[in-house]
Formats: C-alpha cells, structure tokens, sequence
C-alpha cells in the first residue's frame, strides 16, 4: 500500500481549516497554526490519521466485510460515487434516511419493493395495468433508485461506514454509535472528532482534497480486497486435497436436505403418514388371501 506524500496533501489543500471564529475546541490537537483568521490543519497528523484509517479499511475488505460510504454535501456526492462504485461497496449520497441502520428491516423492505417492481417489468404484468396505476409505480421505483439505488446489495449491517463531514451528518454518525459500527472520517476544524474512531483532520469542503483522500482510502479497499481474491485461490486446491471425499459429500447432502423447500418437506411428512397405512393395508389382503 503506497504511503500518504505530504507534498500531494499540501497541493490539495487539504490543510485549510475553516474560519477562527468557527472552530470547534475538540479539534484542538489536529490544528497546526492559525493565519489570516483560518485555522491551518497539522498535515503530518493528516499523513498518519490516513495511513491509520487505510490500513483498518484495508483489513476490513480483506475480511470480505461491507463499508457504508455517507457524503450527501454537493461537494463530495458525485466524487464519492464515482470513487467508491470500483470498489463494489455501498454509498450514500443522497438526502440520508433516518433510521437506515437503526431500522434496517424496513429499508430492506423498501428494497424488496424496488425489485417487485422490476419482475413486473420483467413478467409483463406492467403492461397489464392502468396508465395511470403504471405511472404511479415508475414513479416509485425512481425514487426508491435514487434513495436506496446504491445500498440494494447491502443484505445486512455495513462493517464500518467513512463520512464526508461529520457535522452534516450527525444523524448517521448517531446511528453508527448506536448499533457500535466503527466510524472513519474526514474531521475539519468546524467539527467534532470524539465520536469517531479513526478521524483523517483534512479540509471537507475542497473538491480536491475530498477526492485525494477518497483515492487512497479507496485503493487500500481494493488492495484489501484483491488479497482476499488471493488467498481464496490459493486456499481452493488445498481443501480440495486435504478433505476426503465423506465429507464433502455429507456436507452437500445437508446442504440439500436444508435448501429443500417448505413444500417438499410437507409432501415427504404426508407420504411418511401414508407408510404405516399402506402396511395395514396390505396385512389385511394377506389375511383375505388365507382365508380363501
């Protein structure tokens, strides 16, 4: 993984803080000096603060765990979309729905509904319904794509979630507290960084900088990621020779047995009543037989 270069930060800007008088105390340990009434960002804890969080990040996607990206400031949205879709990971860059992770059932919900609606497209139903009742659900489905587009892959929880201006969006960095998912983030002066976890001190409104930052914590996702590719290929030939042949088999049979649907299920029981019925059935012909 490739280190964090002080000059790039410098180039970026990453080191304008926001205005004196704007300041939050908390930030305290991350400003360097203050200069025309701007607070200036200590780059060489910038530098470390990265390093940190990519290297966390990193082994988070190697594990093959999720990681919610949140910006939905006019700044950062289209860089974070575009960055973080390579990586496969879910973002939000819209306006964020409270209760998203608190209420994940119901956002799941939503999710489903998304998908009804392209098997009717699929199916045909569509068509059969009225102009008026087909306009409605487009409608929907637009919007459903536009708020939850991004998270239909995320079945559960995210590992961890990276937001883009903290105080923008402190109901996420809530919800995150409250169910214990770790939280990484650009922190600027304005902001506070108790809350998270591995805070990266860095100018949160300059396109460039967001996007520097956005490079590195994406790559190190990928990084994390094409090990874990790796690994998997180099783990596939050895179980193959080391588990015997029993085994596997047992394994699939039970897996069989619990993919079986509910409606076989239900047909092997009927059929396992019907046995004993049979039995009787077939003493009594016998009986008949020896009486003739």
């Amino acid at each position: 993984m490739s280190r964090t270069n002080f000059n790039e930060l410098l180039e970026a800007g990453v080191h304008f803080g926001h205005l004196k008088r704007k300041w939050n105390p908390a930030m305290a340990p991350y400003i360097f000096m203050e200069r025309n009434g701007i607070h200036i960002i200590d780059l060489q804890k910038t530098e470390a603060k990265l390093d940190e969080a990519c290297n966390a990040l990193k082994q988070i996607a190697k594990s093959g765990r999720k990681i919610l990206f949140v910006a939905t400031k006019k700044q950062a949205k289209d860089i974070v979309a575009e960055k973080v879709k390579g990586t496969q990971m879910p973002y939000v860059t819209e306006r964020w729905p409270g209760g998203m992770l608190t209420n994940f059932p119901t956002i799941r919900r939503a999710v489903k509904r998304m998908t009804a609606i392209d098997k009717m497209e699929q199916d045909g139903t569509f068509k059969n319904l009225a102009k008026r009742e087909r306009l409605q659900i487009t409608r929907q489905r637009a919007k459903l794509e536009k708020m939850l587009g991004s998270i239909a892959d995320m079945t559960r929880l995210p590992a961890a979630m990276f937001i883009v201006d903290v105080s923008k969006e402190h109901i996420a960095v809530r919800e995150a507290k409250r169910l214990n998912i770790p939280l990484f983030a650009i922190v600027d002066t304005n902001s506070d960084p108790s809350p998270v976890d591995f805070p990266i001190p860095a100018n949160d409104d300059a396109s460039k900088s967001i996007s520097l930052i956005l490079d590195k914590v994406t790559a190190a996702i990928q990084e994390g990621l094409e090990e874990r590719k790796m690994e998997k290929e180099k783990e596939g030939p050895k179980d193959t020779k080391k588990g015997p042949k029993k085994k596997a088999d047992a394994k699939k049979t039970s897996a069989r047995k619990e993919d079986a649907p509910a409606e076989e299920k239900e047909v092997k029981a009927e059929a396992k009543k019907e046995e004993p019925k049979k039995e009787e059935k077939k003493a009594e012909a016998k009986e008949e037989e020896t009486k003739e």
